[in-house]
């Protein structure tokens, strides 16, 4: 032990530095199962104590000026030079002794032991969003509300609490607030939404997107319809990425270009150029009116679900035909066809019709009709095989 001349702080760093060195010593050979998790529990109390110190002791080294010893610029410079950590890792620590200067139960329910940093962290949040008009006296029942908690929640379940504290001490008050807070929180998204795509030059786009909760919440329950499973518990549990892939896809197949507004007084419809040949079975590409190109089978395919027009050439590229768009089997003929199928009619598949397709038997463009005889229950798997002329796919009758 140091001579008693130093200051106090000094004193209890070294008992606590001799302490951590005696408890590296120690085998831990004989300590059972209880006196382990026990051990755990105490020395993550000692973790946030000691926090709650090194924050007080931060906040007396900003009074002091500290950085004035290594001719830093901030406190935050100075402590990331000092302790070897990144800048950002600094920062967060001169924050939180910033913020536990200003909350007083937060820092002592933290030196107790009796909360930890994560959990003082999200009660600061929730009391730093209060009014900055509202009664000291209500914030002050705010913050006993909030520490009375941490001994039953942790931080996922004080966020939201914390969400709502001033509606439980002062409904009146807080009702409003909560709403002002939601609404804002909702013009933010809105305002942050964003969507980017790029081809990669290898026939796929990739993008990112970020939307409100709202929107991705009827996204999320849009995939869910079309990628359940009844017969595979994993995939009900969580799809893969592949499989949300192609559900996103189907989802776009599935988008009418009546729901959504017309562009240059003509409705958002795909026009796909296909010749003679590729309309009767060929392999000969199709384009879309954007320039992308396409298999003359997924265009094919599109025409018994999609609402596409087909503008077919002949020989020396004249216009042939310019075909008016493919009529829908209605809704009455898929509840009929769907009662008589059940699912998917491919061999050995047994997908549930509510996940399927409404395929032609003959296709329409050739001169099939939109009726229950001549329509069929494809899932989306087997619907694109049996348009792809490289694949044989057997049906049941």
């Amino acid at each position: 032990m140091s001579d008693l001349g130093q200051h106090p702080l000094d004193r209890v760093v070294e008992a606590l530095s001799v302490a951590l060195d005696q408890g590296h010593d120690i085998s831990l050979i004989g300590l059972d199962q209880a006196a382990t998790a026990a051990a755990i529990r105490r020395l993550g109390a000692m973790s946030a104590r000691l926090a709650e110190l090194t924050a007080t002791v931060l906040r007396h080294g900003a009074d002091v000026q500290v950085q004035d010893t290594r001719c830093a610029t901030s406190m935050t410079a100075w402590l990331a030079a000092e302790t070897r950590t990144s800048h950002t890792h600094a920062h967060r620590g001169v924050k939180l002794a910033e913020e536990l200067g200003r909350w007083h139960r937060v820092a002592e329910v933290l030196s107790t032991g009796a909360a930890n940093v994560e959990q003082a962290a999200v009660l600061i949040h929730a009391l730093d969003a209060l009014p900055d008009d509202l009664d000291p006296a209500l914030v002050e029942k705010c913050e006993l509300h909030l520490v009375g908690l941490v001994g039953d929640f942790g931080p996922k379940q004080l966020r939201v609490l914390g969400r709502h504290v001033l509606a439980v001490v002062s409904p009146e008050i807080g009702e409003a607030h909560d709403a002002k807070l939601l609404a804002d929180e909702e013009r933010r998204a809105g305002e942050k939404a964003r969507l980017s795509m790029g081809r990669d030059g290898h026939g796929s786009v990739h993008g990112r997107f970020t939307i409100p909760e709202l929107h991705a919440a009827m996204l999320e329950k849009a995939l869910l319809a079309l990628t359940y499973n009844d017969h595979d518990p994993a995939q009900r549990a969580k799809p893969s990425p592949q499989r949300q892939g192609e559900a996103f896809c189907e989802l776009l197949e599935r988008v009418r270009d009546r729901d959504v507004p017309t562009v240059g007084g003509t409705g958002a419809t795909v026009v796909v150029t296909m010749t003679l040949d590729s309309l009767l079975g060929g392999l000969t590409e199709a384009v879309l009116d954007n320039g992308d190109r396409i298999s003359a089978a997924t265009a094919r395919r599109l025409a018994c679900e999609s609402g596409i027009v087909p503008v077919v050439l002949g020989g020396r590229s004249e216009v042939l035909d310019l075909g008016r768009r493919r009529r829908y089997h209605s809704k009455a003929q898929r509840i009929a066809i769907a009662t008589r199928d059940h699912h998917c009619t491919a061999e050995g598949c047994d997908a549930a019709a509510a996940r399927c397709h409404v395929h032609h038997d003959n296709p329409w463009a050739l001169g099939g009709h939109t009726t229950v005889r001549e329509g069929r229950l494809l899932c989306p798997k087997h619907h694109r095989a049996v348009h792809d002329p490289a694949r044989s796919l057997r049906l049941r009758t």
